[in-house]
């Protein structure tokens, strides 16, 4: 596995200084030529930290004001839930909210979402924007449902996607292998809107859900074969090993 960049350490740190309590809620964070110092990398750097942070809804970066750290990093308790399970909940409001969207999303948001596929395509799986492009498309989705309460639940659930340690391996593990799979059931719900049509874009949104569940199956059934493998073959070793001393 690449190592890990370096934008990611210093977002971590950032974090790990609000989490003290360092940069309580709704403070704002030190330019960002004071953070590069404090880091000893360059602005650049903290740029790619700072918008990995708005990623997971860590801070709000205002243009010309400054970045915000959001209440969502006051402490909380999240709920512990596997990748599968977020993924089952996903599938289930996200589905519903599309099939309400369709009969009434307007063509400014679907414009934007058609903006936001370009900008997915433009960009490779490792690049920093892409998992916010993602929330974006989903969360435009959400809001054009029209329903509040189904908006709030689905921004929750994002929230999880990003803040719960295991959840947010699991996707680093497999986002490298699905991009040209994902693309297409993207587009394919939003040709779903544009037809207006409620059952296509619940059935699109599904298939997209069921396809991520079962990368995410393989995945794992990966990992334990491997790790099933070292240790029989640690075991192997050993018990060779023995047989050979005289």
């Amino acid at each position: 596995m690449a190592d890990r960049r370096l934008f990611q350490n210093v977002a971590e740190q950032i974090m790990e200084m609000i989490q003290a309590g360092e940069f309580p809620p709704g403070s704002r964070l030190p330019g960002e030529r004071e953070l590069a110092e404090r880091f000893g990398v360059s602005r650049v750097t903290i740029r790619e930290a700072e918008i990995a942070l708005q990623a997971m809804g860590k801070v709000r970066i205002r243009t010309g004001s400054g970045v915000y750290v959001t209440d969502a990093c006051a402490d909380e308790d999240l709920p512990s839930v596997s990748a599968f399970e977020l993924t089952e909940a996903r599938s289930l409001f996200e589905a519903e909210a599309a099939a309400l969207a369709a009969p009434i999303i307007s063509e400014e948001l679907l414009e934007k979402l058609d903006d936001l596929l370009q900008m997915m395509a433009s960009e490779t799986d490792e690049d920093r924007f892409a998992n916010e492009a993602d929330r974006e498309f989903h969360m435009t989705i959400a809001s054009a449902s029209g329903n509040a309460a189904i908006t709030y639940v689905i921004k929750s659930l994002w929230r999880l996607r990003t803040d719960v340690p295991e959840v947010r391996a699991m996707h680093e593990s497999i986002c490298h292998h699905d991009g040209a799979a994902r693309m297409e059931e993207h587009a394919e719900i939003v040709r779903a809107l544009r037809a207006r049509d409620p059952a296509a874009a619940r059935a699109a949104m599904r298939r997209h859900f069921n396809r991520l569940l079962e990368v995410m199956l393989n995945a794992k059934e990966e990992r334990e074969i491997e790790e099933l493998r070292s240790r029989a073959a640690a075991s192997r070793a050993r018990f060779l090993m023995s047989a050979t001393l005289g």
